[in-house]
């Protein structure tokens, strides 16, 4: 970090432990505010990778989504986005995506042609 001609220079990660914060502070090891990690390092890998446009609610909502076409159980979605409700992770974040009701109703054909 450059003040005028001085030149500080701090550890990229304060602690790297299993348990600590994946955004902290430098100097301190503290939590950095959500907008700050928003701005600073989601917006610009997003932009990196070519998507024109991130934030909170759509990495929440494609988190949602993903767990649901990698086959989780909408309870343990909830639990793991923190839902009191599994309503709130069915109605509001878990996307419709038509692979997935592809992929349901191959799943029903292959069925019931066992059972013929």
């Amino acid at each position: 970090m450059k003040a005028g001609h001085a030149v500080r220079k701090y550890r990229v990660v304060k602690a790297d432990g299993p348990n600590d914060l994946i955004f902290q502070s430098v100097q301190r090891g503290l939590p950095i505010r959500d907008n700050n990690i928003l701005t600073r390092f989601i917006k610009p890998a997003a932009r990196a990778m070519g998507l024109p446009w991130v934030n909170w609610r759509s990495l929440r909502t494609s988190h949602a989504t993903w767990l649901k076409l990698a086959g989780a159980d909408v309870k343990d979605a909830q639990a793991q986005m923190r839902h009191s409700r599994a309503s709130t992770t069915l109605d509001i974040y878990q996307q419709f995506v038509p692979e997935s009701q592809r992929r349901v109703v191959d799943k029903l054909s292959s069925l019931s042609q066992r059972v013929n």
